[in-house]
């Protein structure tokens, strides 16, 4: 069973994203093909960047580093559920990536997105540049959310349709049949 690790891009109190975020979590989990985590980068609670040296050496000092560490190291794949602030991705999701370096190569990386009218399609296709460099492969499938706030009911809970439910199956596939394609060069 493969580990993944669904993580969220906002840290923003009020923030309607975490209803995507758990609804993914529990559709990855309902698959039985992945030991599924989340990590809330709110509760993760990351500073901005603070480590004295490149992440390439994993000379890690701030023991929030070495967590981090720790956790991205032993996922085989990522879900990003990813705002669009401002045309771009949320500052919280680029800082967590660029904490590390090794631990994110050779591991795939699917998108779901959200937001309004582009429903972050722009977001996730800058966010590509960004995690090509860490030898990260982003999945062509994902899924996009526009207007995602009329499928979150009164309760908080982000509910799809089926169109939406087809897509993130899809992705989940795809991600299932990337992570095994990926494994030999995770193990080397």
């Amino acid at each position: 069973m493969y580990k993944i690790k669904i993580i969220t891009s906002t840290t923003r109190e009020g923030r309607k994203g975490i209803a995507v975020a758990n609804w993914i979590t529990e559709m990855a989990r309902q698959t039985n093909t992945f030991e599924v985590e989340l990590l809330d980068l709110a509760r993760v609670n990351l500073p901005f960047m603070d480590e004295p040296n490149h992440p390439r050496l994993q000379q890690y000092k701030h023991a929030h580093t070495k967590d981090w560490s720790a956790k991205i190291s032993e996922a085989d794949a990522f879900i990003f559920v990813l705002a669009e602030y401002n045309f771009a991705f949320p500052a919280p999701i680029k800082n967590a990536i660029d904490y590390l370096f090794n631990e994110w190569k050779y591991k795939p990386v699917a998108f779901v997105s959200y937001g309004g009218v582009s429903g972050g399609l722009r977001s996730t296709q800058m966010l590509k540049q960004v995690v090509a460099a860490v030898y990260m492969t982003a999945i062509v499938d994902q899924v996009i959310l526009p207007f995602f706030g009329k499928h979150i009911d009164d309760k908080g809970i982000f509910v799809p349709d089926e169109l939406i439910s087809k897509s993130a199956d899809a992705m989940l596939k795809e991600l299932e049949r990337c992570t095994e394609g990926l494994k030999g060069m995770r193990t080397k």
